[in-house]
């Protein structure tokens, strides 16, 4: 390895093992230790078993390897189900960053679980510790139903850790500017992007069938909070038009889902649901396939949108209509690569998706620079370099090396031998 490079500890407590339906925070955590890896870093990725068949240490790709801790059960859990386990996770993880070649140069710690095990395993070692929250608890507090989902814990560990780690990279600006409304100092803050993995999501290649109707996508992980009641209210505005929206539960799980059931009556009460298809949940890899059958990707959830889902749908060629909140606000440039619409008015909305998609020739630009903009501003190759610009500052400077001093014979007199 070259001579700067780091030993670098990515420690999360988020599900790695399941590829096909990984959320933001585990596929961002996944890309950005392949990235490193791939720019000559030594990185470990730290996270809890959670599949049996997964083995203790298996590698991601050049210089980046996953260690599977064995706490708790090797069962997908949510937050207050891994709560409980953090302390051993903890002691574990302690133990093993202080084994002589696997001790890093610094600790880089994910979401607000990940954040409280790394923040305890390092204390009294002097190793710097960098924490990304993932999306914060104030804001997700503000979405409908939010104070019944968020942790009660959460808030106040985010705050406590945003003051205490060494360093904070911030997802968006909007993110930057929640955390200083929580007390972390802006000169502690470094906001670095989220990826997007320009192989996979591309413009040209496999697409799933459509028929002849312009076709409006949405990807969103929550059905009731991502704006898609919304999209199906502005649906009525766009009449030739049809949404297709991927997320929520498995395909097989769609009829029974309360949520689904509601946006599907109100589709029906509209009288768009000829026009309205749900997808349910799908596997990564099919995600890109639906979105190049797109005219248009729609972003309406008005707290905390996916800051990935935009840039994927940019990456394939497709404009992209958001409410200019979170990572959105600063990936969609308004006019230029898509449009920013505002929140919860889907008259408005319908109308604007109804003059796009009258405007052929704005659409093909903004799709040229949509893709231009994905694959070259948030390449995963860029956004590792700029974490690793965030963490240098952290570390001490490399000691000069010892300069060679020089014998040389002594210089006989001018003229001598003459």
């Amino acid at each position: 390895m070259p001579s700067s490079s780091l030993n670098i500890a990515l420690v999360t407590l988020a599900d790695l093992s399941n590829e096909p339906a990984a959320g933001v925070h585990a596929v961002h955590v996944t890309e950005l230790a392949r990235a490193l890896g791939q720019q000559g870093h030594r990185v470990t990725v730290y996270t809890r078993r959670t599949d049996e068949s997964a083995r203790p240490r298996v590698r991601l790709g050049a210089g980046a390897t996953v260690e599977h801790l064995d706490v708790g059960p090797a069962l997908p859990l949510d937050e207050a189900g891994v709560l409980p386990h953090v302390k051993a996770f903890t002691e574990e993880l302690a133990r093993r960053l202080s084994q002589g070649r696997q001790r890093p140069d610094l600790v880089h710690a994910h979401g607000w679980l990940g954040g409280l095990a790394a923040y305890a395993a390092v204390q009294d070692t002097g190793i710097p510790l960098v924490q990304s929250f993932h999306g914060l608890g104030v804001v997700e507090n503000r979405r409908p139903g939010g104070r019944r989902t968020v942790h009660p814990a959460r808030i106040r560990i985010e705050r406590a850790l945003g003051r205490g780690v060494t360093r904070v990279l911030a997802g968006c600006d909007h993110e930057a500017d929640e955390l200083v409304r929580m007390g972390v100092a802006r000169p502690q803050i470094t906001v670095v992007p989220y990826g997007v993995d320009g192989e996979r999501f591309r413009q040209t290649g496999p697409t799933m069938p459509r028929g002849r109707r312009p076709r409006l996508v949405m990807v969103c992980g929550d059905l009731e909070n991502g704006g898609v009641a919304t999209a199906i209210r502005a649906l009525v505005h766009v009449p030739d038009a049809e949404l297709v929206v991927a997320g929520g539960p498995s395909r097989e799980n769609l009829e029974t889902d309360p949520v689904v059931q509601r946006l599907t009556t109100l589709a029906k009460e509209l009288h768009v649901s000829d026009r309205t298809l749900f997808l349910g949940r799908l596997p990564r890899k099919d995600v890109p396939k639906l979105l190049r059958t797109a005219r248009l990707a729609l972003c309406l959830a008005p707290h905390q949108p996916s800051g990935m889902t935009p840039l994927e749908a940019m990456a394939c060629g497709v404009p992209v209509v958001t409410v200019p909140a979170g990572a959105s606000a600063d990936s969609v440039l308004d006019g230029v690569t898509g449009l920013h619409v505002p929140a919860g008015q889907p008259v408005a909305i319908g109308r604007a998706l109804r003059r796009l998609l009258g405007e052929e020739t704005t659409l093909s630009a903004w799709a040229i620079a949509a893709a231009d903009r994905a694959h070259s501003r948030y390449a995963w190759e860029r956004i590792g370099a700029e974490t690793v610009r965030a963490y240098a500052g952290l570390l001490p400077e490399p000691e000069p090396e010892p300069v060679a001093e020089e014998h040389q014979d002594e210089e006989e007199p001018v003229g001598a031998g003459v």
